[in-house]
This record gives C-alpha cells, sequence and structure tokens, in this order.
C-alpha cells in the first residue's frame, strides 16, 4: 500500500513538473524567441516561420505537427508511458504558447539579451520534462525513430533537421537572425545540461603518494570528508601503492592541496569537476 502511494505520489510529481517546464519553454518562446523572429529548432521552429508567413497561431501549429509525430512514436517509440508523457508536455506547450502570446509583452529586442535569456529559459523548462522522462515531442522523435531505422545516430539526425530548419529560417528572415537562433540553441543546451545533470559544486580528487595513510587520516580528519583506497601499480616501476579517491566542495580545494604538500610535496594529484555529486556529505540520492 505504502509503495502504491509512493508510485502515485511519484507520478503526481513527474507530471507537476513536465506541466513547469512546458510552460517555461512557452514563456521563453513568448517573450523572446517569436517576437524578435528568432526561430528556435525543432517543430516549434516550423511553426514559427509559418506564423509569419502564413499568419497561424504557433502552438495550435506545433500541437498539430507534432500528432504525426506522437502516433509514430507511440507505434514504433518508448510505449505508452513515454507517449503519454510526450502528448502532456506537448499539449501544455503548445497551449500555453498560444494561450501567453496576447497576455504578454516581450521583454527585449536586443539580440544579446533575447538570445542569451530566451536560451536559458527554454533549456531550464525542456531540462524539467527530461528530469521527469518526458519530452517535448517534435524532431526528437522523428530523430528517435531513424535512429532505429537506420543506425545513424540520434545526434547525426537532430543535427540534420536543425540545420534544415534553420537554414530555412536564413533564408526567409535572413542569416543574421539564423545566428542569433544558433546562440539561443547553444545557450539552451548548456541550461538542459544544467538542469539535468546539476550545476556543478564540488571537485573530485585522485591522489597518488608514497604517504597515502597519513594523507587519508588528514582528509577525515581535517576536512571531514570520505576516503576511497584503491589499489594500483605504476605502469613504469610495476610497484603497487594506494590511490586515494575523494571528493570535497570548492572552496575546500584549497585547503586539500595544502594539506597534501604538507604531507607529501611529492604527491601526484589529479583534481577534476564532479558535474554532480550525490550520496553522504552532499545532495541526497533519490529517484529521478
Amino acid at each position: 500500500m505504502v509503495a502504491k502511494k509512493n508510485k502515485v505520489g511519484r507520478l503526481f510529481y513527474d507530471y507537476v513538473l513536465i506541466a513547469l517546464g512546458a510552460v517555461l519553454v512557452a514563456l521563453a518562446a513568448d517573450l523572446f524567441a517569436i517576437p524578435n523572429r528568432v526561430v528556435p529548432g525543432g517543430v516549434t521552429g516550423i511553426a514559427t516561420m509559418l506564423h509569419y508567413g502564413l499568419g497561424t497561431p504557433v502552438g495550435l501549429v506545433t500541437l498539430a505537427l507534432n500528432v504525426p509525430l506522437f502516433l509514430a512514436g507511440l507505434r514504433w517509440g518508448g510505449g505508452i508511458h513515454f507517449a503519454a508523457r510526450t502528448l502532456f508536455a506537448t499539449a501544455v506547450m503548445s497551449l500555453a504558447i498560444d494561450f501567453f502570446a496576447t497576455r504578454v509583452v516581450p521583454i527585449t529586442t536586443d539580440p544579446l539579451l533575447y538570445t542569451l535569456y530566451g536560451g536559458i529559459l527554454d533549456g531550464i523548462g525542456v531540462g524539467l520534462v527530461f528530469r521527469a522522462r518526458g519530452t517535448t515531442g517534435g524532431t526528437d522523435i522523428l530523430a528517435q525513430l531513424l535512429n532505429r531505422w537506420t543506425g545513424i545516430s540520434f545526434g547525426v539526425w537532430l543535427l540534420v533537421f536543425n540545420v534544415l530548419i534553420l537554414g530555412a529560417a536564413g533564408l526567409m528572415f535572413g542569416w543574421e537572425q539564423a545566428l542569433y537562433a544558433l546562440i539561443l540553441s547553444y545557450a539552451s543546451s548548456r541550461a538542459v545540461d544544467a538542469v539535468q545533470e546539476g550545476i556543478s559544486y564540488a571537485k573530485s580528487a585522485i591522489i597518488v603518494s608514497d604517504h597515502a595513510d597519513a594523507i587519508r587520516r588528514a582528509v577525515l580528519e581535517q576536512l571531514g570528508r570520505g576516503v576511497t583506497i584503491l589499489r594500483g601499480a605504476g605502469g613504469y616501476t610495476d610497484v603497487e601503492r594506494a590511490v586515494l579517491f575523494s571528493v570535497v566542495a570548492q572552496s575546500e580545494v584549497s585547503q586539500l592541496k595544502q594539506l597534501i604538500y604538507a604531507l607529501d610535496p611529492k604527491a601526484f594529484v589529479v583534481i577534476g569537476q564532479a558535474q554532480e555529486v550525490l550520496g553522504e556529505g552532499f545532495k541526497q540520492l533519490e529517484h529521478t
């Protein structure tokens, strides 16, 4: 009974997240992209061009173009659960685009501002939809299907579609606007990654030292961070030694390096970006 209740709660949470993400995508379109004739990639980009060419509503056309893609995805794609989330996201996004079109005022006409902030807002919205295991439909579905049928990667097909759409936008609105659209798309992709993977706030450290045990104790006692002991051997000397692995906050990196230097100035240390850290001492691990 508890498991069923948790499952229902998680499902409700996912759909709220999808709705929020879809609304943010719609706001990005109405506040920044569409009024400034910046064509985002995908089906929304096609709908934007038709809007300026024929006067059709962007949201309604986006929904209409997604219907055959949705049916194809339902038949050959990820199944009913995936399709239901995609349909919900697409419907909310499309209806919200037309709803906000006459109710919000474009914030800026400055290319730097509308490409940067439009891309960030769009990426946050798409990232939230992805976190809830949905998609905003469009060329994503077609790219997945063509990947399955042809063996050519999803990314290549997505690139092909975006090049074609941006090429058409360049012919219609001018190549300068197409270049702005590329900036918006790049900002959006970075924001999607940030929402999906988390904004980096930690560093990982690999430490190779003849004084590994002393460094291990210092990290545990002085920094209060966990340490994993790995067993390795030098590729040249073939001498076995302990290899320490630890994750620390960005603010603790200088303290970690000073601590290591004090115990072994000759230690070999590699410090890298930890994009997302889950577990003890950091963000709690949870179902996604």
